[in-house]
């Protein structure tokens, strides 16, 4: 018999009990039968038996030791399949040449890193959904005008269609967590450029909300200086979350202008 693995506080561990939730989460790929599937964070495989029922393409990344000695003798199938790393440092072209999915019931301490990370690999990632604390959910999903509209909104909405599927209580959790959770999903949209500098995108999108409160006249200071030519634009009477990916878009453009237009001034 299988010794249980016991969840870890430190790893931000929160063992789903709920099959039926684990079976709805495992469906959320099974449009993407004809990639490999990469799991995150298995802990004793409630969500990875229901992938291997589906017949997925599946590699497994656990951080756990114990959970993965418990993974290899509960899953022989998936002998050298079950990676024994941390996926924020697992260099995801070595193992992936070409697209592949990624799911995963997310640690709660590293959720917001891992979709970090995804966007890193946005053009082999067709799909990643799973489940994480809802209040991160809310904030991939939320539009402009939103509260909890920020960075890693505008980023992730660049580049994906972003759906918030169902909340989950805290009681289906070994042990419950502090928070209700949310099963999220993410597909590739059609975009494959922005039409700007993409570097620069990424460092006008996180200057901006760093003073989301101020206008943008203020809070993009720090990158364009005091005395930008292109304040008087009236995209930057604006505060951030006021701004759709577009109107994103065109301030990285009139930010580009502007560095431009600094450095041929400059003796």
């Amino acid at each position: 018999m299988l010794k249980p693995v016991r969840p870890k506080k430190a790893l931000g561990q929160h063992f789903l009990k709920d099959l039926h939730i684990a079976a709805r989460i495992a469906e959320t790929v099974s449009d993407y039968k004809h990639l490999p599937v990469l799991e995150v964070g298995a802990g004793m495989g409630v969500l990875t038996q229901f992938l291997l029922e589906a017949e997925h393409r599946l590699w497994v990344v656990e951080l756990d030791k114990d959970a993965v000695t418990y993974l290899n003798e509960r899953f022989p199938s998936l002998k050298g399949h079950i990676l024994a790393e941390d996926f924020l440092r697992l260099d995801l072209s070595r193992l992936f040449p070409s697209a592949f999915c990624v799911i995963g019931n997310y640690p709660y301490n590293i959720s917001s890193q891992i979709f970090f990370k995804v966007l890193d690999y946005k053009d082999r990632i067709p799909c990643c959904s799973g489940m994480l604390q809802k209040e991160v959910a809310e904030r991939l999903a939320a539009g402009p005008g939103s509260r909890t509209y920020g960075i890693l909104s505008v980023l992730l909405q660049a580049w994906y269609e972003v759906r918030c599927l169902f909340t989950v209580s805290e009681e289906v959790f070994e042990p419950p967590p502090r928070v209700k959770s949310a099963v999220v999903r993410i597909v590739r949209n059609s975009r494959t450029s922005l039409g700007c500098d993409e570097t620069l995108f990424k460092t006008v999108v996180k200057t901006a909300f760093n003073q989301r409160r101020k206008t943008l006249r203020n809070s993009m200071k720090p990158l364009l200086g005091k005395d930008c030519s292109e304040y008087v634009q009236p995209i930057f009477d604006k505060r951030p979350e006021q701004l759709s990916v577009e109107e994103f878009v065109e301030l990285t453009s009139l930010t580009e202008r502007c560095l431009k237009a600094r450095k041929q001034h400059q003796p």
